[in-house]
C-alpha cells in the first residue's frame, strides 16, 4: 500500500475515539496511538510539515494503518497502553523500568501466612502492593509479625490436622513470636481477626486500626483486663511510630495519587506517590523515553494509566501538574495552587528532578559522550538553534571606572572549556567606561581574524550583558556577514534572562536545566578569565607608577627589585645596604628616600 492509499484510508476514518497503528512496508508495527477523533488525529500526520525530525521520519515509513474503535477516550488509552507493552513499537514512549517490584502475599489457606515475594501468581491468594522497594516491604512485614504474632511455618493447619494434634509447638512459640495455632492454642476466628488488622496496616490504613485498638484497650481496661489493655497500648505505640516514619501531609487530604514530572530532551521522569489517609505510603520514580517529543499531557496520560494499574490504586483523586486532557472513570484531577496538595505536588516534582539528576550523573560517568550530547541537545532545544552547538564562545568586559579596559573570550567545545583557545583583548579604541563599544571592538577583532585566517566559526556566541551589549555584537555580525550563520544570544546578570537579537521579550530557562548551567559556566569562566587579565594589567600600571616614575629606576630595575623583595612594601622595609647590593648605592639612596613614609606610593 502506498502513501496515497494510506491518505485514502484516513479520509474514511470516523470522528470517534479509538486506537490507530502504523505499519511499514514489511508489515512491522511502527507506532501505536490513541485519539478522541481518529480522523482528525491520524490526518494530522499527513496534513502538515512536522518540525520534529523523528515525526517526519515516521510519516515517511508509514505504508499501512489499522484502527480499533473504542467506546471512550479512556478505553483508547488503556488499549494503547496494552498494545505498547505487547509490541513495543520503535516510535512509541518506552517505559524504561525493568524492576520486579516486591509484593506481600496473604496466602489462601487456614491460618494464612503473610510473606513477601516477587512476581505474583494466580493461586487464589491476596496480594498487597507492589511496594516501591524491598526495604519498605520488609519493614511492613516485620511490623505486622511483631504486632500480631502470625505463624511463619509451612504446616497444613486444617481443622482436621489441628484436631488430630498432628503438629507440635516450635521454637517460634517458645520465643513468643507465635500463639501456637498448630496445637489449637489460638482459634481460627481470633487469628483471622489479626490478619484483618494486618491487612489494613499493610494497605496503609493505620489510622483506622489505631482507632479500633484504642476502643479495644478501653474495653479491656473497663473489665480490669490490664494485661490485654497493656498489649493494645504497646501495639498502638508501635503503629504510631511506624506511621511517623511516613510523610504525613494532612488527614484531610484522604486518599490521592500524586504525579510529579521532570523532563530533559529525551525522557520524562514521573514520580508517583500513593497517599492513604493523608500519609505517603508508596513512592516510585520511572523514566518514560519519548520517541516523538510527545507533549507532557500525553506522557502524563500514559503514566497515570500505567502506574495506577501497576500499583492497583483506586484512589478517587489524582494530584497532577497540569490537566492531562482526558476523562478517566472514577478519577478526578486536581491541579493545586496552594495548600497541602500543592505541597505534595512540589514534593513529587523534587523527587522526579532528583532522580533525573542522579541518572544524568551516572550517565556522565558511564557514557560521557552521551551525557555531552544530551546537554547540547537540551541547549539546542532551549535556544531554538538549528544545529548542535558543539563550539560555543562567550564574551565579557572588565574595567575599573573606565581604566585598563579588557575583554575576554572563552571557548567551549563539546560543553567543556577549551582553554588553549581562550583569548583576551586589550581595548584600544575606546575612551572611558563604554561597555557597548568595548564589546563591539572585541567581537569584531575576534571574528574578523577568524574569517581572514579561514578558521572554523562557532555555532553559538554568548554575550555577557543585556540588550545593549547584544546589539553591539549584532552590529559586528552585520558588518562581517555573520547574521544568520552564527547564533547570537545575550545573558543578563541579575535575572539570568536570555535575550535574542530583535526579540524584546527575554527567555527564562528553567533554573535546574543543564543548558542554563552550561551558559552560566561559560559566563562565569569568561568573567574569571577577563578579571584575571584586567588585574594583571592594572598591577603592571600601578607598579610602573610607583617605581618607574622615580629618577634612575627603569622597567628592568623595577622588575629586579620586585623579584628580589616581592613588593613595594618589601623594598621599603629592606635595609639600605640590601637594596644597594641590587641596584647600587646612588640609586638605592634616591629610591629609599622616595619610598619613605611620605613617598609617592603606598602599597
Amino acid at each position: 500500500m502506498n502513501a496515497l492509499d494510506v491518505r485514502d484510508k484516513v479520509r474514511l476514518l470516523p470522528h470517534a475515539p479509538g486506537v490507530y497503528q502504523f505499519f511499514d512496508s514489511e508489515g512491522k508495527i511502527l507506532y501505536v496511538g490513541k485519539a478522541t477523533s481518529l480522523r482528525s488525529r491520524v490526518g494530522s500526520y499527513f496534513a502538515k510539515n512536522h518540525p520534529d525530525g523523528k515525526t517526519r521520519l515516521l510519516v515517511s515509513k508509514i505504508a499501512d494503518l489499522r484502527t480499533i474503535l473504542t467506546s471512550t477516550p479512556y478505553d483508547a488509552l488503556l488499549l494503547e497502553n496494552s498494545l505498547i507493552k505487547e509490541f513495543q513499537p520503535r516510535y512509541n514512549i518506552l517505559l524504561r523500568d525493568d524492576k520486579s517490584y516486591p509484593w506481600i502475599r496473604i496466602r489462601n489457606e487456614h491460618y494464612p501466612r503473610i510473606e513477601g515475594m516477587r512476581n505474583p501468581v494466580d493461586d487464589g491468594s491476596e496480594y498487597i502492593g507492589p511496594f516501591a522497594s524491598a526495604g519498605a516491604m520488609h519493614t511492613a512485614l516485620k511490623l505486622v509479625h511483631k504486632l500480631y504474632k502470625l505463624r511463619t511455618c509451612n504446616y497444613d493447619l486444617s481443622p482436621e490436622n489441628v484436631a488430630k494434634g498432628k503438629y507440635k509447638r516450635c521454637l517460634e512459640w517458645h520465643m513468643g513470636n507465635c500463639r501456637g495455632p498448630c496445637e489449637g492454642l489460638q482459634s481460627e476466628e481470633d487469628y483471622d481477626a489479626k490478619v484483618a488488622q494486618a491487612r489494613q496496616v499493610l494497605k496503609g490504613r493505620i489510622g483506622g486500626v489505631v482507632r479500633l485498638l484504642k476502643e479495644q484497650m478501653q474495653v479491656h481496661a473497663e473489665k480490669l483486663e490490664f494485661e490485654q489493655a497493656e498489649e493494645m497500648r504497646v501495639q498502638i505505640e508501635q503503629l504510631e511510630k511506624y506511621q511517623a516514619r511516613s510523610t504525613v501531609v494532612s488527614p484531610t487530604v484522604g486518599d490521592v495519587d500524586v504525579f510529579g514530572l521532570a523532563r530533559n530532551t529525551q525522557s520524562t521522569f514521573v514520580n508517583y506517590m500513593r497517599v492513604i489517609d493523608g500519609a505517603v505510603v508508596h513512592g516510585v520514580t520511572v523514566e518514560l523515553k519519548r520517541r516523538l517529543d510527545e507533549p507532557d499531557e500525553e506522557v502524563l496520560q500514559y503514566a497515570i494509566a500505567e502506574l495506577r494499574q501497576r500499583f492497583r490504586s483506586n484512589a478517587p483523586e489524582a494530584v497532577v501538574p497540569m490537566d492531562p486532557g482526558i476523562e478517566m472513570p472514577g478519577l478526578a484531577f486536581t491541579v493545586p495552587q496552594r495548600g497541602d496538595k500543592k505541597h505534595l505536588l512540589e514534593m513529587g516534582e523534587r523527587n522526579a528532578n532528583y532522580f533525573m539528576l542522579e541518572k544524568q550523573k551516572q550517565e556522565a560517568l558511564v557514557d560521557p559522550e552521551a551525557a555531552t550530547d544530551r546537554i547540547l541537545e537540551q541547549l539546542k532545544q532551549d535556544l531554538r538553534l538549528t544545529e548542535l552547538p558543539r563550539h560555543i564562545e562567550c564574551f565579557d568586559n572588565s574595567n575599573t571606572q573606565g581604566t585598563d579596559p579588557v575583554s575576554a573570550c572563552v571557548v567551549f567545545k563539546d560543553a567543556k572549556p577549551s582553554k588553549k583557545d581562550y583569548r583576551h583583548f586589550n581595548i584600544r579604541t575606546v575612551q572611558g567606561p563604554d561597555d557597548f563599544a568595548s564589546m563591539e571592538e572585541a567581537v569584531e577583532r575576534r571574528y574578523a581574524r577568524l574569517l581572514t585566517e579561514g578558521e572554523p566559526l562557532p555555532q553559538l556566541v554568548v554575550i555577557d550583558g543585556g540588550k545593549g551589549q547584544l546589539h553591539a555584537a549584532l552590529n559586528v555580525f552585520d558588518r562581517l556577514g555573520l547574521r544568520g550563520k552564527v547564533a547570537l544570544v545575550g545573558i543578563a546578570k541579575n535575572l539570568e534572562e536570555i535575550f535574542f537579537p530583535g526579540d524584546p521579550y527575554p527567555l527564562h530557562i528553567d533554573k535546574r536545566s543543564s543548558s542554563l548551567r552550561l551558559i552560566q559556566h561559560m559566563r562565569n569562566e569568561a568573567h574569571r578569565f577577563g578579571i584575571t587579565h584586567h588585574r594583571g594589567k592594572r598591577s603592571k600600571r600601578i607598579v610602573r607608577t610607583g617605581l618607574e616614575d622615580i629618577p634612575g629606576i627603569g622597567p628592568a630595575t623595577a622588575q629586579k627589585l620586585l623579584t628580589r623583595f616581592g613588593s613595594i612594601q618589601g623594598i621599603r622595609e629592606a635595609k639600605a645596604e640590601e637594596v644597594a647590593q641590587e641596584i647600587g648605592a646612588k640609586k638605592a639612596e634616591v629610591l629609599m628616600r622616595s619610598l619613605g613614609p611620605q613617598g609617592p606610593f603606598t602599597n
